[in-house]
């Protein structure tokens, strides 16, 4: 595409969204740039060995069963910064991922592929809390313009209530215990627990050969079978590519990949559409602009092929920026846009913590009788969630074996669990770092352990975000520099939570409750260029006309604690629809 109306920088979980609309509802012709590879499009049959093709636009390029061969089930293929099929960094494999200068105890957890970060996730789904937007003045819009957009997105992603194994069951029967009510609305005003909302398509209660679909279940789950959806492999953090055998669009778990990315596609094949089409490996390096009226004005991008380096300049009448909540701000700075002291700050990341119960089998089995283990690799990574507007929330939390070594007991700001003493007033009995033959003993448990992800409200400030790097540089210019600095208050909220999930492990019968006390994860990240500061009201850029930013970054903070996909993608589809009004 070489005339294309507006350029999309980034294919990951909001870009693609942002392009579908343009192109469906607007007639407008989209060329996304994504600086990572595309797994499973057979215009790349080995992403991260040969450079393949340049350029997809037909639906039929997009390979289940090649993405099958791409996303093993192994955990370190997958979960490896350096070497996995989900980092951030060049699809040559030969090469260094991208580096970002986090000079502190904290882990940065993205993706840079086509579907972004929502490669690695557990597509949870649920809206932001109300209060969030519309009792803060953090918002320029309401909750309510929002709402047909959610209604939207979670059509595209097959959002439904997530079915309940026997992990779920626990935290359902401790949370009652501990008196809090159910909820049963999207739109979460008041405390209680829920059944998670997630994107992730479930299979029938009977098999295609008709036998009930349970542990005695022996047949296939190939999707050449007949088998469709998916609730029975906890292995969505890793790509989630099931059912096996499936077309990339009918996989489970609709990561952007898999919901919007065959959606904006399929605009190719309609003649009342614009056109799309992606191109990976191209990370861009500068916004092109031309003096405006008052201000400056987008006239396209200059772009960097990572395998032959390459560069390219295409214009457009608009650039979306969506490459994320680290790179959008950085190529904002490197490209010489106006900084009026907001671009890149203001970063949230829901200051998370990670809160651990161990049960003996008697506790699960009187709870679970048909089960007696809490099995945490089955089922929905994460089924039923804990609200508290105003604070924030909680999941309950299933993972593969590794993964939960790690973030149960090895990633940790407290110290080791052996040497760091516990205040006889809080409802944990051990916290920090757990090693050796207590680690040994710990996962000798595993299949009834599990734990609560805690998700504060943390507001943005000025002082916690991305800028410059003085020092270092790379092929795309000075690497970002990441800072993220809890509040007290934002302190307060994560050990109100923390106090809340360890007293519902406790009334399911918990006999052992760990706090990890995890230093920053930035993972959720949000609210670098943010609505209401860098952004107006449309998400386009206050000092910079026909620019963008259509992703998390422009949420104005962190929706409450929510997880933010569904958010992220229902600003984003606003955005395409206010561009086609204003410019086309």
């Amino acid at each position: 595409m070489n005339d294309p109306d507006v350029v999309v920088i980034g294919a990951g979980a909001d870009g693609p969204a942002t392009a579908s609309r343009l192109a469906r509802e607007h007639g407008l012709d989209v060329l996304i740039l994504e600086g990572g590879p595309w797994h499973g499009n057979d215009q790349w049959p080995e992403p991260h060995a040969d450079a393949g093709g340049t350029v997809s636009t037909d639906p039929d390029d997009l390979d289940g069963k090649l993405l099958d061969e791409q996303f093993t089930h192994r955990e370190a293929d997958a979960n490896d910064p350096t070497h996995g099929y989900l980092r951030v960094g060049p699809a040559d494999h030969s090469r260094a991922p991208w580096f970002r200068n986090l000079h502190q105890n904290a882990f940065i957890w993205q993706v840079g592929a086509v579907g972004g970060t929502s490669l690695h996730y557990f597509a949870n789904h649920p809206r932001a809390y109300p209060h969030a937007i519309d009792e803060q003045d953090h918002w320029p819009i309401s909750y309510e313009e929002l709402v047909p957009y959610y209604q939207l997105n979670e059509e595209v992603t097959s959002t439904q209530q997530a079915p309940m194994t026997a992990k779920e069951e626990v935290f359902i029967e401790g949370a009652t215990n501990a008196g809090y009510p159910r909820i049963d609305t999207k739109n979460v005003t008041e405390t209680g627990w829920r059944p998670q909302a997630n994107a992730v398509s479930d299979p029938g209660e009977e098999t295609p050969t008709n036998q009930p679909l349970d542990a005695d279940y022996e047949g296939s789950f190939s999707y050449d079978d007949g088998f469709r959806g998916d609730t029975l492999v906890g292995d969505h953090f890793q790509g989630g590519s099931t059912p096996v055998d499936a077309p990339v669009r009918e996989k489970s778990r609709k990561s952007a990949n898999v919901s919007w990315v065959p959606r904006a596609l399929d605009t190719n094949d309609n003649s009342d559409a614009g056109n799309v089409a992606i191109r990976p490996n191209a990370f861009v390096t500068n916004i092109e602009t031309n003096d405006g009226f008052g201000t400056i004005e987008a006239t396209g991008v200059t772009f960097r092929d990572s395998w032959s380096g390459s560069s390219q300049t295409v214009s457009a009448d608009v650039v979306v920026l969506a490459a994320g909540c680290i790179e959008s701000p950085r190529l904002w700075l490197n490209s010489g846009l106006p900084d009026d002291g907001w671009v890149g700050k203001g970063l949230t990341t829901h200051w998370f913590d990670w809160v651990v119960g161990v049960y003996d089998d008697d506790t699960v089995a009187e709870i679970n009788p048909e089960n007696e283990h809490m099995d945490p690799y089955v089922g929905h990574n994460s089924a039923v969630r804990f609200d508290k507007p105003g604070v924030g929330g909680m999941e309950d939390i299933g993972m593969s074996p590794g993964l939960v070594s790690y973030a149960d007991y090895l990633f940790t700001e407290a110290g080791y669990s052996f040497d760091t003493p516990v205040d006889p007033g809080e409802p944990w009995d051990t916290r920090g770092y757990v090693v050796g033959e207590d680690l040994k003993r710990k996962m000798s448990d595993y299949r009834q352990t599990k734990a609560l992800l805690i998700l504060t409200d943390d507001l943005p400030r000025q002082d916690n975000g991305v800028s410059l790097d003085n020092t270092f540089s790379d092929e795309h210019g000075p690497v970002p520099k990441v800072k993220y600095e809890p509040h007290p208050d934002d302190d307060a909220k994560r050990d109100e939570l923390a106090r809340i999930a360890a007293n519902i492990h406790r009334e399911a019968g918990a006999e052992h409750v760990h706090r990890s006390e995890w230093p920053p994860l930035l993972l959720h990240m949000q609210s670098t260029m943010r609505m209401g500061k860098v952004l107006d009201e449309n998400a386009e850029a206050k000092n910079v006309s026909r620019l963008f930013v259509a992703d998390h970054s422009a949420l104005a903070n962190g929706v409450g604690g929510p997880n933010p996909t569904n958010t992220g993608q229902a600003l984003a589809l606003r955005t395409a629809d206010r561009i086609g009004d204003l410019y086309f």
